[in-house]
């Protein structure tokens, strides 16, 4: 548990996450434009009657957008509401065209789930989907500065992870997220590019007293975060400013704060509002969604392995170590593929381990098929044929030497045996297998 020590007191880190990414269905979330805001050639060519807030225009909820929200639950130990419904969030902004956005608010599809941390486990309060909205562009024209409007963006599908506050640490809070936006891509529901915003993070950041046993009374929220990094940073700086806040015996103001990357802190954006103040209510335009548990079950079946267990089934079928899994499992394409070349190698008595390895340290880039990873694999740890009898004549000759090494090795200094294998392997002068070479310097030291 991160803690935080003034000359006053000593505060604990009480933070949850909000964690947004937009999916990556064909059409947007209530309606049938096209769903790709990034690859537009223009401003507000993807729109219609229905994303422009146009009278009128009435949404129709996208089946795929949904179902992928479920399974995300799914895969994240989540229960299901069978019965849900689309709320209406009532705000003014002028990147929300329709004055409200739909979204989900006491129905959520999903909730009760749990991430796994090193830190400790991120209960998962609730997964909802709701509508993006467009984008601000703030610029300058004829010398005047003018804020344009991109509706590309607007009622693309957007997926939102709300946490308990069980993140204790900045550290804590980056493996979260990370974990999060591997599994979305593992699942292949979005792409969670968070240069251009397809996933951002907002962190409810308080301080409590070390022997607090309740939550503190206000939290402040940091918005639009796109880095795991800047979260961590932002969440540090959270940490030192209310720190001195709380120790002049004030409580920090419950707003919203923005994260200024350059200067590495954060500023004051507007007073955080309360649930109330949205006016939420069912939206009359969409009708209530109702599942049965069969469907859902359905669903569950059709997801694929999760990550953290083929990371524990490599482990004991492939004796791969899960620090390399973990970095190496970025989507089900290549986890499909490090599989038939983790079966390839072991049938050919080859180490898995050491594939993984090196994929995970960059020492070897990936291929786009197994014969071709493989093959390169084998020809980076290809060795040459030497004679063993010549390995053995050079051995001897180096221990006759180095008689005070060999002494060494005998009294128990076992790890005297990497000088003479550096010494070995010059003297050869070529490349050749490491396990065989160890196992002829054992050999012939303990002669």
């Amino acid at each position: 548990m991160e803690t935080i020590t003034t000359e006053k007191n000593t505060y604990k880190l009480v933070c949850g996450m909000e964690i947004h990414a937009e999916l990556k269905t064909n059409s947007k979330m209530f309606c049938g434009c096209k769903n790709d805001p990034f690859g537009a050639k223009q401003p507000n060519i993807y729109t219609c009657p229905v994303c422009l807030g146009m009278p009128g225009g009435l949404p129709v909820a996208n089946k795929t957008a949904i179902e992928w929200t479920i399974k995300v639950g799914l895969a994240l130990g989540c229960k299901i509401n069978l019965f849900s419904k689309f709320d209406r969030k009532n705000y003014f902004y002028p990147d929300l065209a329709k004055a409200y956005q739909i979204s989900q608010y006491d129905l959520p599809f999903c909730y009760d789930g749990v991430v796994e941390t090193s830190y400790g486990p991120v209960r998962i309060t609730r997964i909802h989907l709701e509508e993006d909205t467009g984008k601000l562009q703030h610029t300058t024209i004829n010398g005047k500065k003018v804020s344009l409007i991109d509706y590309n963006r607007s009622s693309v599908p957007l997926m939102e992870i709300v946490s308990e506050p069980d993140i204790h640490s900045p550290e804590q809070a980056k493996e979260y997220a990370k974990k999060i936006r591997d599994l979305l891509r593992y699942l292949e529901v979005a792409d969670c590019d968070m240069d251009q915003g397809g996933m951002r993070l907002e962190a409810n950041i308080s301080l409590a007293e070390k022997s607090a046993q309740k939550l503190p009374n206000y939290k402040v929220e940091v918005k639009n975060i796109n880095s795991f990094r800047f979260a961590e940073q932002a969440i540090t700086y959270e940490m030192d400013r209310q720190a001195k806040i709380l120790d002049d015996g004030k409580t920090p103001v419950q707003e919203t704060r923005g994260f200024d990357s350059v200067k590495i802190s954060t500023f004051s954006q507007r007073t955080k509002e309360d649930a109330e103040d949205y006016r939420y209510f069912p939206d009359p335009d969409l009708p209530p969604i109702t599942f049965t548990q069969k469907q859902i079950d359905a669903m569950r079946n059709e997801l694929p392995e999760l990550i953290i267990e083929k990371i524990s089934r490599w482990e004991k079928e492939f004796a791969v170590e899960p620090r390399y899994s973990n970095l190496l499992i970025d989507s089900t394409q290549t986890a499909q593929l490090l599989e038939e070349a983790f079966t390839t190698l072991q049938k050919n008595n080859q180490e898995p381990n050491k594939l993984a390895n090196v994929l995970a340290n960059k020492k070897l880039a990936f291929e786009k098929t197994v014969e071709k990873l493989v093959q390169k694999f084998s020809e980076l740890f290809a060795t040459d044929t030497v004679p063993e009898s010549e390995i053995l004549s050079v051995i001897n000759s180096i221990m006759e030497a180095n008689p005070d090494a060999v002494a060494k090795y005998k009294a128990g200094q076992k790890q005297v045996v990497g000088f003479f294998m550096g010494q070995t392997l010059r003297a050869i002068g070529k490349k050749i297998d490491t396990k065989e070479l160890t196992k002829l310097l054992q050999q012939e030291l303990e002669k």
